[in-house]
């Protein structure tokens, strides 16, 4: 059983905002352009300052923020299956999505949910926040975990999204998650945090 109310140890993070104790490795960025312009994300170049002085040039994708939510159902998970245009293959995941503009990330851990499987959580825990892939991304991923879930609609999916959804033994998302099934990698991500909480909050 997990004792939800114990204290859990919150990891956040902000670009560019880390502290850290060896100044000899910081970078500073002095200019920075935008190369292209999709409807995902914007891809730029920066001119940045090496700690001895030499000026380099790096590409980085600026994103809004992205954001998974972990269903738990008993022993099971809650996952989806869509298709992933980049890996040209079906992909069983966690809900989630995008934050929308001036969206605090807990709402849209339960909006993703609630669009994409029409369940609604009674509580939501965050797990953390990351870098999906600090040499090239600027964005981050927030992982909530949700608890006492009941069906309280249909799916409110967007006009070409096409997803379903199921409920997944525990046992076997952590048993084949890294395979082709399960090959998006912020997915481990997220399992890894959740695995996390339930070991830092077992009694």
């Amino acid at each position: 059983m997990i004792e939800r109310n114990k204290v859990y140890v919150k990891r956040k993070y902000t670009r560019g905002k880390m502290k850290t104790g060896n100044t000899s490795l910081v970078w500073k960025e002095k200019t920075k352009k935008a190369l292209l312009q999709t409807v995902v994300m914007t891809v730029t170049e920066t001119e940045s300052i090496a700690p001895d002085g030499k000026i380099g040039h790096y590409i980085v994708m600026d994103a809004p923020d992205w954001v998974i939510t972990v269903p738990v159902t008993g022993d099971s998970f809650l996952m989806v299956e869509q298709w992933r245009h980049g890996e040209q293959a079906l992909s069983m995941e966690f809900p989630g999505g995008v934050i929308e503009k001036n969206e605090d990330p807990k709402a849209a851990a339960a909006r993703e949910l609630s669009e994409e499987t029409g369940y609604t959580a009674g509580q939501l825990v965050e797990l953390g926040c990351m870098n999906p892939n600090p040499a090239l991304m600027s964005n981050h991923v927030h992982i909530y975990a949700a608890f006492d879930l009941k069906k309280t609609k249909p799916q409110q999916l967007d006009s070409d999204e096409y997803v379903n959804f199921m409920q997944i033994k525990q046992s076997d998302v952590f048993e084949q998650i890294g395979t082709k099934k399960y090959p998006h990698a912020l997915m481990a991500a997220a399992l890894a945090l959740y695995r996390n909480y339930i070991e830092n909050n077992k009694k």
